[in-house]
Parts: C-alpha cells; sequence; structure tokens
C-alpha cells in the first residue's frame, strides 16, 4: 500500500531504538523506499549495518554527509520524502525541534523538510509526564505536527506507566494514514462486520462463518482516506482496528439497535456484516441434552438493511450479497428490496472468495444494473476499490 512512497525514518537515542527495525521491515514489505537517519546516541543501541541491510540504503549518521555528488544531505533527503517519521523520539529531540535548534542531521533534517513530521515518542513515565515535555509536544501539534500517543506498560527501567513505544502496526497504520488522499473527509461512514450469534441455549447459539475481515478492512481503509467512521461489530476475534473502537454485539436485534444508537449525522452505511436471518423462537432456559432428533422453530430477525432503504434520509446504503448460486440475480433483487444505492457481490463457494480467507473476488453492482467486475484481491485491495466506486458514485460520476 506505501509502493513508490519515500519515507525517512528517524532514530533517536533510545532502548526502543531495536523497535525501529520492526518499522523499517514492514515499511519495506509495504513498498516503501526507506532511509534511516540516526542520531549519534541511536548508533548506540542498534548498528547502522542493521538498517543499511533491510532498507538497501545508505543509513546517514553524519551531519556532514553529501547525499549524491554535490548534493547537501539534510536538504537533499528532505526534498524527496513524502514523510519523515522519528521512532523513537526521545525527550531531547522533541525538545530541540520545539525550540529551533538543529544540531544533528535529522533536528536539521526536520527544519528543512515540508512533509508530513510523525513523532513517536519512548521515554521514562515520569519523562513523559514532565511539564516541559508536554508543553514541547503541545508546540509542536500547534505548528502542524502528528504525535502518536506512547504505550501504557513496563519500561525498560522497570517502572510500569505510559512511555513504551507505540506498536509497531499502529505506527505504520498512522504513516499509511497521513500518506493516503483524504478523498472521504467529511463523510462520516457506518461499516457493520463479523457474524451475529442468536443464543439457542446458554451454551449453543446459531451463526455463520464470517470473520469480520472484510467489514474491519472497510472501516480501516475508509478512516485512512479522512473519514469519520464507526464500526458497529458482531462477535469477532480480529484485534480491533487500529485507532478505531467497536462498538460489540451479539444478537442480530442488538445489531440493529446499536445502528440506529449511532446514526446521527452518518453519511453512508456498509453493512458488510453476514447477519442472521433467523434466530430460535423459544431459547432454552438451560443447557439442551441429548435427547434424540430435535425439533427447532425459527422466526425471522429483523432485516436491519431493508429498514434503513425505507428510511434513508439522504443516507448512501451499501449492501453485501453473499451467495451460493444465481449470484446476479439474487444482488439485483436485494438493490430493489432494500432500496440500495450499490451492491458488493461474491460467491462464497468459490475458492479464495467469502469467509474465513484473507482474499475475496467481487462484483459492484450499481442501483441502475451497471456491473463491475473484480479479480481475486487482499480484502484490504477490495476495500480500496469499494470505496473508490462509493466515492465516484457519491461525486455523480
Amino acid at each position: 500500500m506505501l509502493k513508490g512512497k519515500e519515507v525517512l525514518l528517524g532514530v533517536t537515542g533510545g532502548i526502543a531504538a531495536y523497535k525501529s527495525v520492526l518499522l523499517l521491515r514492514e515499511l519495506t514489505k509495504e513498498g516503501a523506499n526507506v532511509n534511516v537517519i540516526m542520531t549519534r546516541n541511536a548508533t548506540e543501541f542498534v548498528g547502522p549495518l542493521t538498517f543499511q541491510t533491510l532498507s538497501g540504503n545508505p543509513v546517514t549518521t553524519d551531519m556532514f554527509s553529501l547525499f549524491k555528488g554535490a548534493e547537501i544531505g539534510h536538504v537533499s533527503l528532505a526534498d524527496r520524502a513524502d514523510l519523515l517519521v522519528i521512532a523513537p523520539a526521545t525527550a531531547n529531540m522533541i525538545g530541540k525541534i520545539a525550540n529551533g535548534i538543529a544540531d544533528d542531521f535529522l533536528s536539521t533534517m526536520v527544519m528543512a523538510t515540508h512533509v508530513p513530521v510523525l513523532f513517536a515518542p519512548a521515554m521514562n513515565t515520569r519523562m513523559w509526564d514532565s511539564p516541559v515535555v508536554q508543553a514541547n509536544i503541545a508546540r509542536l501539534r500547534s505548528m502542524g505536527y502528528h504525535f502518536m500517543e506512547p504505550a501504557e506498560g513496563e519500561l525498560a527501567c522497570g517502572v510500569v506507566g505510559r512511555g513504551k513505544l507505540a506498536d509497531v502496526e499502529e505506527i505504520l497504520e498512522e504513516v499509511k494514514g497521513l500518506l493516503y488522499d483524504k478523498d472521504l473527509a467529511g463523510e462520516k461512514i457506518l461499516v457493520t462486520a463479523g457474524p451475529t450469534e442468536e443464543h439457542l441455549d446458554p451454551i449453543r447459539c446459531l451463526s455463520n462463518r464470517s470473520s469480520g475481515k472484510m467489514g474491519y478492512s472497510l472501516a480501516t481503509v475508509a478512516r485512512r482516506r479522512g473519514a469519520e467512521v464507526v464500526l458497529v461489530s458482531g462477535p469477532s476475534c480480529l484485534p480491533p482496528p487500529c485507532a478505531l473502537a467497536p462498538v460489540y454485539c451479539t444478537t442480530a436485534r442488538e445489531m440493529e439497535q446499536a445502528i440506529h444508537d449511532h446514526l446521527d449525522g452518518v453519511t453512508t452505511v456498509i453493512m458488510a456484516a453476514a447477519v442472521a436471518d433467523f434466530r430460535p423462537a423459544d431459547p432454552a432456559a438451560g443447557k439442551i441434552k441429548r435427547t434424540g432428533r430435535q425439533t427447532l422453530e425459527l422466526e425471522p430477525n429483523p432485516d436491519i438493511l431493508a429498514g434503513l432503504g425505507q428510511n434513508k434520509e439522504g443516507r448512501f446504503l451499501v449492501g453485501f450479497a453473499a451467495e451460493t448460486d444465481d449470484l446476479i440475480a439474487n444482488a439485483r433483487l436485494k438493490i430493489e428490496k432494500k432500496n440500495l444505492d450499490m451492491i458488493v457481490a461474491n460467491d462464497v463457494a468459490a475458492a479464495g472468495a467469502g469467509f474465513c480467507c484473507d482474499t475475496n473476488i467481487i462484483k459492484i453492482i450499481d442501483r441502475d444494473g451497471t456491473i463491475t467486475d473484480f479479480p481475486m484481491m487482499s480484502k484490504e485491495k477490495v476495500a480500496e476499490v469499494i470505496l473508490d466506486h462509493l466515492a465516484a458514485r457519491k461525486a455523480g460520476k
């Protein structure tokens, strides 16, 4: 997702410098070209050769380094970059930049760049809580610099508190968010994800094989693209997406209520959840014992998306059609019955599509009947094309 992007990674002198190696690896795996700049103190924790080997680029440690030929290093690198991330960012580096001090390569380059700068602080808890450090951070924020919050836990010094470097996955997600075009800014998108569960008894339930990966990917990518996102999730083993706090629910009726509780200001609903169509008519109060053949009476659950379609109030509605036969016909029927603006259809019986896998194969069908086919892609890439299509339709294209 970062293919072709030029990222500068600044590494300062803290024990968390070893995690910068992991961040570098993830950035390069995503396709970014990374140039690493280390302070002299950082080289006491991790050797430059490690970063050079993983990045494939020379590591800058000298204030007076030239980049290529006669190009001035800090100016040349700053001109080429799309983003500068400093991880870990020590109290010393934060203080220097906040007060306009440029006495090494990294601080000098920050002064020379016009691209977004992301700080990922890591330091002792008392240092983090220091009024001086907090004042410096507030000052840099007011100037447009970006900050990750440090994590809470046991620090290298043995103290338990806030000050650990944020997780590499969280830093990577913030990097992606800063590099994405914010074409969905101003949108408030409610995404549903995962299965629902309907209780047969206190132990058993009716459910389906949805993992929630598709909905979580949609929520993640929508946030990167500038939308305000509400994620309503059924039961899922997935970790919550970075910087999002899902609204969890279990049954279809609970999901319906959660959606209505969070509809205020929503401009688009993407119903990626696999909601149970039926629930037991009379759930047992205790565990159902093995007594031979059982007959289970079911009653219909509310059709959440159809209800939203009956009272759209200007919202753009996107449905999903997970089918095993007559894919196009069933998807088109859902568009009409539920008053949708577009639907994402996929054959869940096809290899590489549907539930419990990292890929999907979809067709997007618009309200006017237009069908757009897509090949097998990762679910994150599928989320991209769905949101591309949504943005184009809302723009009248």
